[in-house]
């Protein structure tokens, strides 16, 4: 059995380059021993569990959704928003929300205190991510790089 403290797990912070998203995480996984580049399923694990911090009036990212990857998010304390294709939806201590491949999502926290959430993913391999808003692609595969693109023809530059 591997066993960790989430309590004893360095937490890691992010913040874009003009400060409008900002989170932090604990990646609970790669603690117990997921190595997330790894081609091995067994390496990989077959989900990641990470704890997500949101500071007040913050969110962590830009709304996007994923082509492949289940969410599952549980509210440990806290409250905010959570922004849908139907609209936002308030959130609280004790909630819990999925979202599934291709539903576009993105949290905020608008209350005057952390909001802290338990996100589980099963992180599939070839996973590539769409932002809305900003009209581009994230792709992990056969590195990590963001994209935009006009549509163009299967054939396009093949014959």
């Amino acid at each position: 059995m591997l066993k960790v403290n989430t309590h004893k797990i360095a937490e890691f912070t992010w913040s874009s380059p003009k400060g409008k998203f900002a989170g932090a995480g604990k990646e609970i996984s790669e603690e117990l021993g997921r190595k997330p580049q790894s081609m091995d399923l067994n390496e990989r694990h077959p989900f990641d569990v990470e704890i997500c911090r949101i500071a007040p009036r913050m969110t962590p990212y830009p709304y996007h959704s994923h082509s492949a990857q289940w969410e599952f998010y549980h509210v440990i304390s806290g409250k905010g928003l959570v922004r849908h294709q139907d609209g936002t939806t308030p959130i609280e201590e004790g909630d819990a929300f999925l979202f599934k491949p291709g539903e576009a999502h993105q949290i905020t926290n608008d209350g005057d205190v952390d909001l802290l959430l338990y996100v589980v993913a099963d992180n599939p391999i070839g996973e590539s991510s769409y932002y809305p808003d900003s009209n581009k692609w994230g792709v992990r595969l056969p590195e990590r790089r963001l994209l935009r693109s006009e549509p163009l023809d299967y054939y396009d530059g093949e014959e």
